[in-house]
């Protein structure tokens, strides 16, 4: 067997054939390789740090901010429910009041997403809901949507900006949350709570009202959870000492989005430094941390977070189909059935796409037969 030995760095010689003062070759070798071993060491160090460390961002915040798009798409402050848990809505004036948000973003499911959540939401006095939607322009459906809840809302269109769709780990919702805290300082919301509640989670009622009288930062379980199936503050006689969290990657607070709910008047003493970056899984930490919380301010709630009040539920995502519709109708045309309509709710709720090119044909039947959609146009 042949071995070969490459010493790259070593020009005078090799193993094989060393230079005549082979004391002061071998001194040499050595401090080349301590260079070395501190060059990979300091190397390495950075690299760990831009990944994990608390201030680490691929992109500055000023520079982040400058790039935010924010449109307000519709804003509607009356409460139309009469009754809310059977009891007159009135009973419920003098709560603080919830400022729930939620990022979404168009997909097949987003409408069923919506509507649950929103069946949810309508048992809870005193919310205003914050819909903020990665979309470059508002969706009016969704705005017909909301209205029909009843319940107070803004319907905010804040896509993430093209530079970080390209990176290997997305950030997902940071831009629809920043235009949530952009909309509740610019308004000057400094009353009330903050939470955030994604589009697919599922949420106790009990959830809201121990979350409604959060004096600082309040904290709670999460189920369903990375590893673990769970995300929780880890309490000893009532005070938060850490947490339990299947991914901790260097974290100070090692907890999901859905885990704590933050009061509005204490955010707004850090309103010009609030921040959250674009860091996929730093998220809530450097929130969190750019508030200048303390663990001993943490509020845990869920009888010592001892329960699950919200769960990180997911829908099964599945790419909207196209349908392929004959040349000689489209959404638009006449129908003598119920298909165009249908077709076209389809069409606006995101559920399929049409198309005159490439997917699947629609068939219909009548007494076991295939026949082409076209014949019941």
């Amino acid at each position: 067997m042949k071995t070969h030995s490459k010493v790259p760095f070593l020009p005078l010689g090799s193993p094989m054939n060393p230079p005549k003062n082979s004391s002061v070759f071998a001194n040499k070798v050595a401090k080349v390789g301590l260079c070395l071993i501190a060059g990979l060491f300091t190397v390495y160090v950075i690299g760990t740090t831009a990944s994990i460390g608390p201030d680490y961002s691929p992109i500055p915040v000023e520079q982040a901010n400058s790039n935010d798009t924010i449109t307000i798409c519709k804003e509607y402050y009356n409460d139309t429910r009469q009754y809310i848990q059977d009891r007159p809505r009135s009973d419920y004036e003098d709560l603080p009041t919830i400022y729930f948000v939620t990022p979404t973003y168009p997909r097949r499911e987003q409408m069923p997403e919506l509507i649950r959540l929103g069946h949810t939401l309508m048992h809870v006095p005193k919310i205003h809901w914050i819909v903020a939607d990665d979309v470059y322009q508002c969706n009016v459906h969704l705005d017909s949507l909301l209205m029909e809840f009843g319940i107070p809302f803004t319907h905010i269109s804040s896509p993430m900006n093209n530079i970080y769709r390209h990176l290997k780990n997305v950030p997902r919702g940071v831009a629809n949350r920043r235009a949530a805290l952009n909309w509740i300082k610019s308004n000057n919301k400094s009353e009330g709570v903050l939470y955030f509640g994604d589009d697919d989670n599922t949420f106790h009622l009990r959830l809201f009202s121990e979350i409604r009288h959060t004096k600082v930062v309040s904290m709670f379980p999460v189920g369903l959870i990375g590893n673990y199936a769970v995300s929780s503050p880890v309490v000893r006689e009532g005070k938060v000492i850490g947490f339990l969290d299947s991914w901790i990657a260097g974290r100070e607070w090692a907890v999901d989005m859905a885990g704590f709910a933050v009061n509005l008047e204490y955010l707004f003493r850090y309103k010009n430094q609030v921040t959250m970056p674009y860091k996929a899984g730093y998220e809530e930490d450097m929130f969190l941390r750019s508030l200048n919380l303390r663990l001993e301010e943490v509020e845990p709630k869920a009888s010592n977070c001892t329960e699950i009040l919200v769960y990180h539920t997911q829908t099964k995502k599945t790419k909207s189909p196209d349908i392929i519709l004959p040349h000689s109708i489209t959404l638009s045309s006449p129908s003598k059935s119920n298909i165009a309509h249908l077709f076209r709710f389809m069409e606006n709720s995101g559920v399929s796409h049409f198309t005159s090119s490439k997917g699947v044909k629609p068939e219909v039947s009548y007494k076991g037969k295939k026949l082409p959609v076209a014949s019941v146009y």
